[in-house]
């Protein structure tokens, strides 16, 4: 295999679920924790859920101290990265010296990683066979291991699989938008709904159980009894939800 300073060089290469690659991370290899400093971490809903519940904060609490926002480019939706220490060399929040301190509760990105997603659509199953490719860092070590793995199995054993399909439905409402003409945008209030349903999960529910929302909607006791407590089964019913009002028309406008 060669090494990464060689890899670097190179254009990347499409890998599928069958591809086979080596690669390790531990605390052995002399490059541990470097690829969480200086990095670019866009969070998805279920990474914030599992975060802020790791930490016993609020959606609101996590999102206000450890994320900042912005405009995700082609879609004009609203996103959240992770926000970098400000020290010399911009750490992840939650890194020390002998690793992460949230590990078991990590973002989809550091799951992934060293692999890099180049499609939103990558559910294995689907159509297509996956598009994926190393991020070629050249302080990176990893690659010099002896383990191998296919993409697949490195998905199910970084838990990226189980990621994934949660988020699968949210996913495929930000691939619905990139495919709009850029001068078709959502009105600012489809934004707000549409960052209040993916990130702020607890002011969703609240909307939704202090509001006339259950009024007004048909669902299902059983399934009201378990969004009220569950955040995923929350997150998932309100991804459906977003699905079926974030595009009338009276949600979008267009531009000149």
């Amino acid at each position: 295999m060669e090494k990464k300073e060689d890899m670097a060089s190179i254009s990347p290469v499409r890998l599928s679920y069958d591809s086979k690659f080596k690669f390790l991370c531990h605390k052995g290899v002399s490059c541990f924790t470097k690829c969480c400093r200086g990095i670019n971490i866009i969070l998805t809903p279920y990474d914030i859920i599992l975060m802020k519940n790791r930490l016993g904060l609020s959606s609101e609490e996590f999102l206000a101290i450890y994320t900042e926002p912005h405009i995700l480019e082609k879609t004009d939706l609203p996103v959240v990265t992770l926000k970098l220490l400000d020290d010399d060399r911009k750490s992840c929040p939650f890194v020390k010296d002998d690793g992460c301190i949230i590990y078991e509760d990590r973002p989809t990105t550091c799951r992934y990683y060293p692999l890099g997603v180049a499609t939103l659509q990558h559910k294995e199953g689907a159509d297509d066979k996956g598009f994926f490719f190393f991020v070629n860092e050249p302080h990176c070590r990893g690659f010099e291991e002896d383990r191998e793995w296919t993409v697949s199995e490195w998905r199910r054993d970084q838990g990226v699989d189980t990621h994934d399909d949660i988020n699968e439905t949210w996913t495929d409402l930000v691939v619905r938008k990139r495919s709009f003409p850029p001068n078709v945008k959502l009105v600012e209030k489809a934004k707000q709904l549409f960052f209040m349903v993916s990130y702020n999960i607890d002011k969703f529910r609240a909307f939704v159980f202090e509001s006339t929302f259950l009024e007004r909607m048909d669902i299902d006791p059983d399934e009201v009894a378990k969004i009220k407590t569950d955040d995923v089964a929350l997150l998932r019913f309100g991804v459906n939800w977003l699905t079926d009002v974030l595009f009338r028309k009276s949600n979008l406008e267009k531009s000149e």
